[in-house]
């Protein structure tokens, strides 16, 4: 998820990497290319389990969420892993249906793609940013936003599914007022909220409106250089959709007993207490305590938009293609 931006910004180092020439068992996460491989609290957790265990965790970068899963499904039960980090919610009935898992993945955290809004451009022209879907529409909002393809970038389809959700059948007539309105589509978040988003640190976009997490902003204060007290991005709640991850044993790994421990691991409180800073998500374990520059600055939605995800895999390849479409062609 939002761990793209720490991917970007830490070095990374030898942590989680390793061989079997210790005497131990070396097993191979596969995770999207947010997912950190050295640097972080999540790294000196995984080295503790090494410790702890003599179980070597070596970390592969699949790329985005969608892909990872599509080569997933076609390697499946002769797998490049033996644990997976990172299937969401919008993409688990695709995991189910491709047989990637041994058994059911477990959920290891959630959050929020949103639409996130640069405060100084809205202040400075003293227009209020938008906070729902609708808003978006308005003429005041033409041409300020930009999305991602859906059919490559995680957060793009979570971000298609929040106006299914919202608008059920009449969403094509959304996506056309949308496009009407002037909407930008890139081809992946780092595109969109690096590049085209006047928001980010480090940005030159031009557009204060961006498809990304509730958790931005504070990703946006830990990383600010030089150091900031407050958050440049804003979220508008009523636009966001909830995303749920999973991690899961691989069929056809050849260590799913370390491979389960692992994932038991990664449920643990040692574990979560890292994914907030790590890769500014929340932990599924309600009983972690978050760190103050999430409860300060991050966006919890009170009703964020969620679908089932047998909703989903039944709509999923139509919706996609209609979205083509409407806004592609």
């Amino acid at each position: 998820m939002w761990g793209a931006l720490a991917g970007a910004l830490l070095v990374p180092s030898a942590a989680g990497c390793g061989d079997e020439s210790k005497g131990g068992t070396t097993i191979t996460l596969v995770s999207y290319s947010s997912f950190p491989d050295g640097g972080t609290g999540i790294n000196e957790a995984l080295d503790e389990f090494s410790a702890d265990t003599g179980i070597t965790v070596r970390i592969v970068d699949a790329g985005d969420a969608g892909t990872m899963v599509t080569k997933a499904a076609l390697t499946a039960g002769n797998p490049e892993g033996d644990v997976m980090w990172g299937v969401d919610n919008t993409l688990l009935s695709a995991a189910t249906k491709g047989r990637i898992f041994e058994g059911d993945p477990v959920a290891v955290d959630f959050g929020d793609v949103c639409v996130n809004y640069d405060i100084a451009w809205f202040a400075e022209r003293d227009i209020a940013p938008p906070a729902t879907l609708d808003d978006l529409l308005a003429p005041e909002y033409a041409d300020l936003l930009v999305v991602q393809d859906p059919a490559a970038s995680s957060p793009g389809l979570a971000f298609l599914i929040a106006t299914v959700a919202a608008k059920g059948k009449a969403w094509p007539q959304y996506w056309e007022a949308l496009r009407d309105n002037g909407v930008e589509v890139a081809g992946s978040w780092d595109t969109a909220y690096f590049e085209r988003f006047s928001g980010a640190a480090g940005g030159s976009g031009d557009k204060p409106l961006v498809v990304s997490y509730g958790t931005s902003p504070p990703a946006e204060v830990v990383f600010a250089d030089p150091p900031r007290g407050d958050a440049p991005t804003g979220v508008a709640a009523g636009t966001c959709f909830r995303q749920v991850e999973y991690a899961g044993v691989l069929r056809g790994t050849e260590h799913a007993d370390a491979a389960r421990r692992l994932v038991e691991f990664m449920t643990s409180e040692r574990f979560q207490r890292e994914l907030p800073l790590s890769l500014f998500v929340y932990p599924i374990d309600p009983a972690v305590v978050l760190p103050e520059v999430f409860t300060r600055f991050a966006v919890v939605p009170d009703a964020p938009y969620t679908l089932d995800p047998e909703q989903i895999a039944a709509g999923r390849e139509e919706w996609l293609e209609q979205w083509r479409r409407i806004v592609l062609d």
